[in-house]
């Protein structure tokens, strides 16, 4: 019989884009159980947020996640929007709408890239990474940033899509059908994706119910799931879509519905160019306070649902600020998805869910036999900075020159 032992992936990896920390518990070439921990990217964004203006916030939210870096101001806005009850001008929705979309593209080409490379299959991540460079550069030409668009602003948009960049990004959208295409009958085609993908990392409908799980992970076991459309917000329930839906829970199927939904965000953002032809005026309500209230945003992110909570008792920033990423529900259905399966299919099933770390973070110092908490944020940030400069004061003493100033 072959001997039980521990694999483990990480905190630091080739093929992990973030630091975390899988073990896995095998028997011969079989993963019999699975540790997952985390906490080495703890940021206190929402602490953060709670110290700087309504506007600023939407800057350091922006920050959470590198690829969802329109996903969480959306959100964020909204939940500013909805708790002071601020009107935003519908050509400003389409706006929201148009930046969303396009990041929900480079966000989904972005994994199937990588997913090619966890194959072993190099020819996919560099064409597929070739494309998404042209739609990073449109995002250049609307925003002036191929990431971190700095778009979103409480009451509207920071700037407008200029009617001559409209025949640009129609360009560019019609130069993405064919590869999207391409990429699709691959996947639908190809014997050895099928065999990699196939049947691999299943979860079921009841699992992903069960896990609460959100966006392209749930819809992939037939859970018909999106914020977009379950509420909708910005310019979603102006245009006609469809949500995308396969029903195996395989990381097969989870590569269908990313591929299919580019395909349908081309759609939703052209419908979106056609409505800015057409409707002008302001995009910015300019509110000039947030009145006492709280209020919720949530908005469908590439990996699924981002909720934010803004509490504003009146003054300029918020009282409180709270934030839930989609990984931080994704990640835990790994210890169904890779269980059962073998050591060279765990690393592409861990990524299925299209995890971020960053996001998912979350710090608390509790007593584990009583539960109870024994240190509050400020308590956490203040051992952090003493240890910050107490480290400092010992590196320096060892000739180091520290400019952390």
């Amino acid at each position: 019989m072959a001997k039980k032992t521990i694999i483990p992936i990480g905190p630091y990896h080739a093929l992990q884009e973030e630091p975390e920390f899988f073990k896995l518990h095998v028997d011969g070439e079989r993963v019999v159980g699975l540790d997952i921990e985390i906490g080495y990217n703890h940021r206190g964004i929402e602490k953060v947020s709670e110290s700087k203006t309504f506007e600023q916030s939407v800057f350091v939210v922006e920050r959470i996640c590198g690829i969802c870096s329109t996903s969480h101001p959306i959100a964020c806005v909204q939940a500013i929007e909805d708790a002071g009850d601020v009107e935003v001008p519908e050509r400003a929705l389409y706006i929201r709408s148009v930046i969303g979309e396009l990041e929900r593209i480079h966000s989904h080409m972005l994994w199937l890239g990588l997913a090619g490379h966890f194959l072993g299959f190099n020819t996919v991540w560099m064409w597929v990474w070739r494309y998404r460079e042209e739609l990073l550069n449109i995002m250049e030409l609307i925003t002036g940033n191929r990431n971190h668009y700095a778009m979103m602003k409480p009451g509207g948009v920071r700037r407008d899509i200029r009617t001559e960049d409209l025949p640009a990004i129609r360009k560019m959208l019609d130069g993405l059908k064919g590869p999207l295409a391409l990429f699709r009958d691959a996947v639908a085609e190809d014997p050895l994706l099928h065999a990699r993908l196939k049947g691999v990392g299943i979860l079921s409908r009841e699992q992903i119910i069960r896990y609460c799980a959100l966006g392209p992970t749930a819809r992939a076991s037939g859970v018909a799931i999106d914020v977009r459309k379950d509420h909708p917000h910005a310019a979603y329930g102006r245009v006609d879509w469809d949500v995308c839906v396969e029903y195996n829970g395989d990381v097969y199927d989870k590569t269908v519905v990313r591929i299919r939904e580019m395909l349908e965000s081309i759609r939703i953002i052209e419908q979106c160019l056609d409505r800015l032809e057409t409707v002008t005026g302001p995009v910015d309500s300019n509110p000039k306070e947030i009145k006492p209230g709280e209020g919720i945003g949530h908005y469908e992110a590439p990996r699924g649902e981002v909720f934010h909570y803004i509490r504003s008792d009146g003054g300029n920033r918020p009282a409180r600020h709270k934030v839930r990423a989609p990984s931080f529900m994704n990640v835990v259905t790994d210890r169904e998805a890779v269980i059962g399966e073998t050591v060279a299919d765990a690393t592409i099933i861990l990524a299925a869910v299209d995890p971020c770390y960053c996001c998912t973070e979350r710090m608390a110092a509790v007593d584990a036999e009583s539960g109870r908490r024994v240190l509050s944020s400020a308590d956490l940030i203040r051992l952090s900075q003493e240890k910050t400069e107490r480290l400092r004061k010992e590196w320096g003493r060892e000739g180091l020159k520290l400019d952390w100033q």
